[in-house]
Parts: C-alpha cells; sequence; structure tokens
C-alpha cells in the first residue's frame, strides 16, 4: 500500500509508533511532520537531551510512561480536525511532563508555492486595469 493512499491520520498513527520507544526515553521536546500534497514525509523529535543549572549539567527525566505516550498520540490525532484546506506544511507538537501529567500545545504552518498560483490563475494586468501600474 502507498503512503498517499492512507488517512493522514493513520499516517501520524504511524509516526507515533515509530517514535514511542524514543519518546519513552524523553519528558520534553518538540515531534514535527512535514507534510507535502496530504502526505507525512519526514517526521522527527527535536530536544534537548541535557539540562544546566547553576553550572552543573542533569540529565532528563525518566520519560513519557505509556498512558502519557497513549495520551500524546490522541491529542496529535484530534489535532488533525483543526487543519484546513492545506496540503503542504508542518505541525509541530510541543510536549512536556508536568506534575506527572502530559501538556501538548500544536501549531500548524500551512506552505503555499507562488508557482502553483500562477497555473491556475490565469495572468492578468492586475496594476495596469486599477491604474495605479507603471506606464513606462
Amino acid at each position: 500500500m502507498k503512503m498517499e493512499q492512507l488517512s493522514l491520520a493513520r499516517q501520524l498513527d504511524l509516526v507515533f509508533k515509530e517514535l514511542d520507544e524514543e519518546l519513552s526515553g524523553l519528558d520534553s521536546g518538540v515531534v514535527f511532520v512535514q507534510i507535502r500534497n496530504n502526505v507525512i514525509g519526514k517526521f522527527g523529535i527535536r530536544h534537548n537531551p541535557l539540562t544546566g543549572r547553576d553550572g552543573r549539567i542533569e540529565r532528563e527525566g525518566e520519560g513519557l510512561n505509556n498512558t502519557q505516550r497513549s495520551s500524546f498520540r490522541a491529542m496529535a490525532l484530534e489535532t488533525l480536525k483543526f487543519k484546513r484546506r492545506w496540503t503542504h506544511g508542518e505541525i509541530h507538537y510541543d510536549f512536556t511532563i508536568r506534575q506527572g501529567m502530559i501538556m501538548v500545545d500544536a501549531s500548524m504552518e500551512s506552505n503555499y508555492n507562488m508557482a502553483n498560483l500562477m497555473i491556475r490563475y490565469p495572468r492578468t494586468n492586475t496594476y495596469l486595469d486599477s491604474g495605479t501600474g507603471s506606464t513606462s
């Protein structure tokens, strides 16, 4: 089966299954997915493995447990309901553990390409039609 035959939700579910082991060792970071033509291409996790305070470097905490990883995955899938119309872009899931609970902030970035718009819309001389164009 080809990736473009899978729904975006199913693809995102596969992403979280692939990242499950890595998430089990992290207690904060950003999961990102890059989307082109409604197909997830590149994905991964950005995180800071070490924390420094008062001149001392410490390792991160325990990581996400099964329940937290499951909640994270469910919240990520829920955010797809807010994706409107765009087919190219990125989604970032910023996560952290606070008082034993996972907190997730999602941000979406839509990308458009001017070359595609030039094909879709016929070229008109809008500036001359409006009287604001150059006469030279």
